[in-house]
C-alpha cells in the first residue's frame, strides 16, 4: 500500500469515526471468512458497520475525532463496529461474541465517553433507537385511541336513546 492509498484509507476511517454515534473495538482471532461475512451481514441488517483495521491507520484516523481516547484500545488483531444508532453496533457485536469465542469485545466509546467491556455489554441490552421509537409511538397512540372511544361513546348512547324513543312512538 503506497502513501496515497494509506492517506485515503485514513481519511475514510476518520469519516467513519466522525459519523459514528458509537464505536465498539473488538479482537478477532481465528474468525473464518464466512464468520466475518456473517457478522458483517448482521451488522448491515442492524444499520451498523464492521471493519477490520490496521492499528496504526486506526490511530491516525482517530485524531481530530471525539474518539481519540480509544487510541490505547488498538493493539492486537483489531476490528471496529460502528453505527449512527448508539446501540446497534454494540448489540450485534455482543450477541456475536456470545455465540463465537473467536470475537472478544475490547471496549468502545460513545462520543468522548470511553466504555469498558461491561459498559459495552450493558449498552447492548438497551433497546435500539427503532425499538424506542416504536414504544414511544405506541404510548402516544394509546391515549388517542382511548380519547376517541370516550368521545364516540356519548354520541352512540344519544343515538340509541333517540332510536329507542322513535321506536316506542312508532
Amino acid at each position: 500500500m503506497n502513501r496515497t492509498e494509506k492517506a485515503a484509507l485514513v481519511e475514510t476511517l476518520n469519516k467513519t469515526f466522525t459519523d459514528a454515534a458509537v464505536v465498539v473495538v473488538t479482537h478477532q482471532v481465528g474468525l473464518t471468512v464466512d464468520e466475518v461475512n456473517d457478522l458483517r451481514g448482521k451488522m448491515r441488517a442492524a444499520g451498523a458497520r464492521y471493519k477490520v483495521t490496521k492499528n496504526r491507520i486506526a490511530r491516525l484516523a482517530l485524531k481530530g475525532t471525539e474518539y481519540e481516547n480509544l487510541d490505547e484500545s488498538f493493539k492486537g488483531p483489531t476490528a471496529i463496529a460502528t453505527s449512527e444508532d448508539p446501540v446497534a453496533a454494540a448489540k450485534v457485536a455482543v450477541e456475536f461474541a456470545n455465540e463465537n469465542e473467536k470475537l472478544t469485545i475490547v471496549g468502545g466509546a460513545i462520543g468522548s465517553k470511553v466504555l469498558d467491556v461491561n459498559a459495552v455489554k450493558a449498552l447492548a441490552k438497551l433497546p435500539s433507537l427503532d425499538e424506542l421509537r416504536a414504544k414511544l409511538l405506541g404510548m402516544i397512540q394509546t391515549p388517542a385511541t382511548r380519547i376517541a372511544g370516550v368521545v364516540q361513546a356519548p354520541a352512540g348512547q344519544v343515538a340509541r336513546v333517540i332510536g329507542a324513543y322513535s321506536s316506542k312512538e312508532g
